[in-house]
């Protein structure tokens, strides 16, 4: 049987899904392979060829018996009334290679003529053959047969490469193509769907295409071609012993589609199992602190033995079933070779006759190719075809997430952002990620060129909704947002944020050097020009003592570095970036006291001659700041200088005293003689 990583047990134990609508979805597809078109015309051209030279391989082994060597089969059959007379006349019969039989169709025609080719003499009466005329005869067809073995095998090759090469080539282009949407899509996308989930769109799903394409379609269709050829040809030969051939069939079917069925099932729940022996396993290492605290490493262990046993029932049952149906299938395949090497036989036996039609030894030696070839199919048809509702269902996933028409679009006459000198206006805007429910209710500023906007509020207020509007990460209901008097919408997302810099709370560092992690910011930018910006944000001041300075090479999201040394990467890469527009979010997060300083720094160059909005956590932000905006349930509420609010003795001054003041003192405790020296932690409001 086949097997490798496209064996039974690799293919059952994966998870089938069924596509919803498979034709649209087979349309769409098609659609992707137009372009590829010569390589699947020689795929099928390839696949018929190779059937027909499986097909034909039988019926020259019986033109080898019935031609040259039915005299002798005759001979031994002798013994028995009157099987040689009808034995020898029935071969003659059916030896469609003698000289002056017409061949029936266009395989008999082409052996033939191959047979014959350069005046090679055809067959006579079999009785008159010399010994030499035998032995010859037998060699042309002999090497007739070996040269479609090789000729089939050759083309079963090519098919697949074939086949790969187009899939391949076509899922490079989907994978790009869902890769560019999924860059397209808005933020509010990503935050109502899992990130692994779209990840398996790009990765899981291209994988099951890619098998059906490059594995499970072509012997799908190479099987259900050689089934459906194969009982033709039978049945043109002689319809009694095709029945009789094919009588065990109807059982072999029943048998892989239960069986089959069976080892999904228990896969399944071997998923679910070993889904519980991970779960438990990360808890328990994840709590090994508070295991040994309280003493209960025995109930853990004690707890996995079970979960574990039950992970090793579901998988010895599963591969119980995985490992019966390929036993079984042979069985029933010799089951059909022995109905008809006996039905055969003693047609031969009993006046070379079945049910009233004629049977020679070359037609039962070809009826036993025949069924030997049948018997394949059957199980690789059953097993594969899961594996194309999968690839078809998983092409289904993959378009689906392409239809996902994202929310922010620029217009069709949209306009490239002029340069930007700093005005934002908010006219009346409002927003909202969930329908019906707004975030933002008709919120309105102008903001000067140059100004520096603190944004404060309680958790839920509106303060990220707003910077994320500035740059059009998300558009507003209701209202307009206008920078330097131009509607955002009007202009192509790229132009605006291409002058716009952002520095999140969340400091995201690629898995690459220090050096093109600042040039993210402008990677057009030359070395200098980021070690300039590295300086501004004083990031240089850690990178010189790295071991490979500005070519080191940084772990995952940054993993090497300290947490104000990200800070700092981050703001060196928005100083590169040089934009007119900047937008800060400041990291809550404590850091040691000498890194917070060269931050706050960092920050008033980088504020310096900008306009910019700042969720703010820091006393320093919100005391230099031009204006501050007050924000509660999606509203400014307050709006004003820090001396000015405070004096109001409103939303901020009540804010201030029950969060910012405590800064206030811890800063000045740490500055006083005797002081531990380390700033206090930003509030997250």
């Amino acid at each position: 049987m086949f097997g490798g990583p496209h064996g039974p047990r690799a293919i059952l134990s994966q998870e089938t899904l069924k596509p919803k609508s498979a034709s649209a979805t087979l349309a769409r597809l098609a659609q992707h392979f137009g372009p590829f078109w010569p390589s699947l015309f020689a795929a099928v051209v390839m696949v018929i060829v190779s059937t027909w030279a499986q097909v034909t391989t039988p019926e020259m082994i019986g033109q080898l018996v019935d031609c040259y060597l039915a005299p002798s089969a005759g001979s031994a059959f002798a013994g028995f009334p009157g099987a040689s007379a009808a034995g020898a006349s029935n071969a003659q019969s059916n030896c469609w290679l003698a000289e002056g039989h017409a061949p029936s169709g266009l395989s008999q025609t082409i052996i033939k003529a191959a047979f014959t080719a350069g005046g090679f003499p055809a067959p006579n009466d079999a009785a008159s053959l010399t010994q030499d005329d035998r032995l010859s005869g037998l060699g042309r067809l002999i090497l007739l047969i070996i040269a479609l073995f090789v000729g089939g095998a050759l083309l079963t090759g090519l098919t697949f490469f074939a086949m790969t090469w187009a899939g391949q080539h076509v899922l490079r282009a989907l994978r790009l193509e869902v890769f560019a949407h999924l860059h397209a899509l808005p933020l509010s996308y990503y935050a109502e769907h899992e990130a692994g989930d779209l990840m398996s769109r790009i990765t899981n799903d291209t994988e099951t295409i890619n098998q059906a394409i490059s594995f499970a379609l072509v012997n799908v269709a190479s099987g259900v071609l050689l089934l459906v050829w194969i009982a033709y040809n039978m049945l043109t030969k002689n319809v009694p012993f095709a029945l009789l051939s094919m009588s065990v069939t109807p059982i072999m079917l029943l048998a892989t589609v239960y069986f089959s069925g069976q080892a999904r099932k228990a896969f399944r729940k071997t998923r679910v199992e070993m889904g519980s022996v991970n779960a438990n396993l990360q808890e328990s290492i994840s709590a090994v602190r508070e295991v040994q605290a309280f003493n209960r490493a025995e109930e853990n262990i004690e707890q996995f033995r079970v979960t574990n046993a039950a992970n090793r029932d579901a998988n010895v049952r599963a591969v119980a079933f995985t490992s019966a149906l390929a036993p079984a299938l042979e069985a029933l395949g010799y089951l059909a070779l022995a109905i008809v090497t006996c039905a055969g036989g003693l047609a031969l036996l009993n006046g070379a006759e079945l049910f009233g039609t004629a049977v020679s030894l070359g037609l039962v030696i070809t009826f036993l190719g025949y069924v030997q070839r049948f018997n394949h199919p059957i199980q690789q048809i059953s097993v594969l075809w899961t594996n194309i509702q999968s690839a078809i269902a998983g092409a289904e996933r993959i378009f689906n997430l392409l239809d996902v028409v994202p929310a922010v679009q620029d217009k069709p006459n949209a306009k490239e952002m002029p340069i930007i000198q700093g005005e934002v206006e908010f006219a009346g805007a409002s927003a909202e990620y969930v329908k019906g429910t707004p975030v933002l209710h008709q919120v309105s500023f102008k903001v000067r060129p140059g100004q520096t906007v603190a944004i404060v509020g309680p958790t839920g207020a509106g303060k990220t909704t707003i910077i994320n509007l500035i740059p059009r990460f998300y558009d507003v209901t209701g209202g307009a947002i206008k920078v330097d008097g131009i509607d955002v919408r009007d202009v192509t997302a790229e132009s605006l944020r291409r002058q716009i810099g952002i520095v999140l709370q969340d400091t995201f560092l690629f898995s690459t050097t220090v050096m093109e992690n600042i040039r993210f910011g402008r990677p057009t930018a030359t070395d200098e020009e980021v070690l300039a910006a590295a300086r501004v944000a004083h990031a240089d001041t850690f990178v010189e003592r790295l071991p490979e300075k500005y070519q080191t090479v940084l772990g995952e999201r940054g993993s090497g570095l300290s947490q104000g040394q990200r800070q700092l990467s981050s703001i060196a890469r928005a100083a590169l970036a040089d934009p007119r527009i900047l937008i800060l979010d400041e990291a809550t997060s404590s850091v040691d006291t000498r890194t917070e300083r060269l931050i706050q720094e960092a920050f008033l160059k980088l504020l310096k001659g900008r306009t910019s909005f700042v969720i703010a956590h820091r006393l320093s932000t919100i005391r230099n700041a031009d204006v501050i905006f007050v924000l509660d349930q999606g509203q400014i509420i307050e709006r004003g200088k820090f001396d000015e609010l405070l004096a109001n003795k409103g939303f901020f001054y009540d804010l201030y005293m029950s969060q910012f003041r405590r800064q206030e003192e811890a800063a000045a405790q740490a500055a006083a003689p005797g002081g531990n020296g380390r700033l206090p932690t930003p509030v997250t409001a």
